[in-house]
């Protein structure tokens, strides 16, 4: 029993030293990069099932990234940044949030996002192609919310994030699409569909966000070392 215990133990220690090791030599390799650009946001919002009619808003983007190189083409490029983004609607029927009185919402969401995404180059040319894709987790961080009431009147406030009032968290499937060159520099158009509901509140709407937009960066470290055999290739 002893000696099973004891070469279970010495396993997870080989495991976990042969995955240091490779993170150890992944991390040389890595790509570090800045980003930032403007996109167009508005969001997709059904109260009991009916779609109610939104439009866009402005918003932007700005953030840091990473460039894991894992075999041959691939690559994971988790990127954290912040997002402004939000909506506007026309509410055909009543619900809460906004307010059972609001019959219009003009929204603007504070946000950091993370953003663990995939990355395809489409060739081993310097200058290439890519397609990145994943999941983001998004952590509202504030909000403003400027509401039309039945009456006429109008109000600003602060958007309320409880557990029966809006969320903090939602989540997204994101899908860019680009250009890197030689020198580091990248761009690239984006786009996001929300998957959950920034509402929390029982029988309220789902409210999921949608954007694109278009942004640009640079890779502006890499480890002097590590030959980048695209350059040789060419």
């Amino acid at each position: 029993m002893l000696t099973i215990t004891f070469m279970c133990a010495m396993k997870k220690i080989f495991t976990l030293s042969v995955t240091l090791c490779s993170v150890l030599f992944s991390f040389g390799q890595i790509k570090y990069g800045v980003f930032a650009g403007p996109q167009k946001t508005t969001a997709r919002y059904l109260v009991a099932d009916e779609e109610q009619e939104t439009s866009f808003k402005n918003g932007l983007q700005a953030g840091v990234m990473l460039k894991v190189p894992f075999e041959n083409q691939l690559y994971f490029t988790p990127a954290v940044y912040y997002s402004s983004k939000g909506y506007r609607v026309s509410l055909k029927k009543p619900a809460y949030p906004p307010g059972e009185e609001v019959i219009g919402n003009d929204v603007r969401v504070h946000a950091i996002e993370i953003a663990p995404l995939l990355n395809i180059d489409f060739s081993n040319d310097v200058n290439h192609l890519f397609v990145r894709f994943g999941p983001s987790i998004d952590v509202a961080v504030g909000g403003r919310e400027h509401l039309f009431m039945n009456d006429g009147k109008e109000e600003t406030r602060s958007m309320k994030f409880a557990n029966t009032a809006y969320g903090r968290f939602t989540s997204a499937a994101n899908l860019q699409f680009g250009f890197e060159s030689q020198s580091g520099f990248f761009i690239y158009a984006h786009y996001a569909q929300g998957l959950g509901s920034m509402n929390n509140a029982d029988l309220g709407p789902i409210i999921r966000h949608r954007l694109f937009g278009i942004s640009v960066g640079a890779f502006f470290w890499k480890n002097p070392n590590v030959i980048d055999t695209r350059v040789i290739s060419k």
